[in-house]
């Protein structure tokens, strides 16, 4: 298993805590890249900008994301731009939430 697919399964941990469906399902994890395999940028949304867990959120995928062995460094990157929308979400979250 790659960097990678070792820190979107730590991510998979991760819920919403309104929604019965972790965040990579929701499409709230725009990017995942490891560089010089040991540094973790992400790139996230949240479903909007004033969501309750606008703090505690990208600080629970950092702190998540430092539990792979080997990633030392997490840069985590809050955006907006495309705004998250219910398109975003797997067919999996889909079926979860009845959609």
């Amino acid at each position: 298993m790659t960097k990678k697919d070792q820190i979107i399964e730590e991510i998979r941990k991760i819920y919403d805590p309104e929604l019965p469906v972790n965040i990579y399902e929701l499409g709230l994890i725009y990017d995942v890249q490891v560089e010089n395999d040991n540094h973790a940028k992400i790139k996230m949304t949240l479903t909007t900008p004033n969501c309750p867990v606008a703090e505690s959120l990208p600080k629970e995928v950092k702190e998540g994301v430092m539990q792979v062995e080997g990633i030392d460094n997490v840069n985590l990157e809050l955006v907006w731009d495309p705004p998250w929308n219910k398109d975003m979400m797997s067919e999996a979250a889909k079926l979860e939430l009845n959609l």
